[in-house]
């Protein structure tokens, strides 16, 4: 019974090692350039409105005319619907300005960081902060 017992367990320590390696990896942003912005202009082909992110493709011409897809990673919904969000906020077809944490690698992707919608609105990912309180008048 003891040996049964030590495999299970065994097994067991192994399957969480796996698991927590696999979510390390999955928050990892080595690859993402946090030093440096990029404006994308462009169309937006598909909004994914899910968990544990949310993704823009966003159609957008490079400097020789040619249109890439960027794939823009977001943060999860929740977040989101605090910031004015709604799973409708942005549309296939929606000319769009995106601002984005580029990949290190120059593949067309991003981290991101804002956007300006077709009437001019700007929506980040998260609340903006409120200005400290004043101090309570003596």
């Amino acid at each position: 019974m003891r040996s049964v017992m030590t495999r299970l367990a065994a097994g067991c320590c192994a399957v969480l090692m796996l698991a927590s390696a696999v979510l390390s990896a999955h928050h990892s942003s080595a690859g993402i350039d946090r030093n440096k912005r990029v404006t994308l202009n462009g169309t937006v082909k598909e909004f994914r409105w899910a968990n544990p992110h949310s993704w823009i493709d966003l159609d957008v011409a490079n400097a020789k005319g040619v249109v890439e897809t960027w794939s823009i990673e977001m943060t999860s919904p929740t977040f989101l619907v605090r910031s004015g969000w709604k799973s409708t906020t942005l549309k296939t077809g929606d000319k769009v300005s995106v601002i984005v944490q580029p990949m290190r690698d120059g593949t067309p992707g991003g981290l991101f960081v804002s956007v300006t919608l077709p009437d001019g609105k700007v929506l980040g990912e998260r609340p903006p902060t409120a200005p400290p309180a004043a101090p309570p008048a003596e």
